[in-house]
């Protein structure tokens, strides 16, 4: 019988509401780890995963047999639902709508990979939605500036 053969490699960029920083130093490798096994329970490969109080970078091989905007509606779904249950933040925590999604070929994973392990290096030389908007230029994707992730207006 035949089989369905793939390689697709997707980066993930999501950020918490209002692009609020709250993820901090102290339970950042934890919810990496929570949201790698969903990836990973989800029939995915996480390759990387970092990020920064305010936003996160996933790099994973997906699998077809799923589309993304499941898989991150889950991803999303499940580990706001775990930053709850543990009460890491002092408010309701919740990610922001929507996400970036950029794909590379086999040969680009150890540039992806380097980059997303350096956020914090990265970040202390370019802003998140500048980074962002980069990404969205980089890749031809057509955006409007206002619809980005929204920050907190006071």
């Amino acid at each position: 019988m035949p089989d369905t053969y793939t390689q697709i490699h997707i980066h993930c960029v999501f950020a918490v509401k209002f692009r609020k920083s709250v993820i901090t130093a102290e339970w950042k490798d934890r919810l990496y780890k929570y949201i790698t096994g969903i990836v990973q329970n989800q029939g995915h490969k996480m390759l990387a995963i970092n990020g920064m109080p305010d936003h996160i970078h996933m790099f994973f091989g997906m699998r077809p047999a799923q589309s993304l905007s499941d898989l991150m509606r889950i991803v999303k779904g499940e580990s706001s639902e775990w930053i709850n249950m543990e009460r890491l933040t002092s408010s309701l925590f919740r990610w922001q709508e929507g996400y970036g999604a950029f794909s590379y070929t086999k040969k680009e994973i150890p540039v992806v990979c380097n980059y997303i392990h350096n956020q914090e290096e990265h970040h202390k030389k370019e802003h998140f939605l500048k980074e962002y908007e980069s990404l969205l230029n980089e890749f031809g994707v057509e955006y409007k500036k206002e619809f980005l992730f929204q920050a907190l207006v006071d």
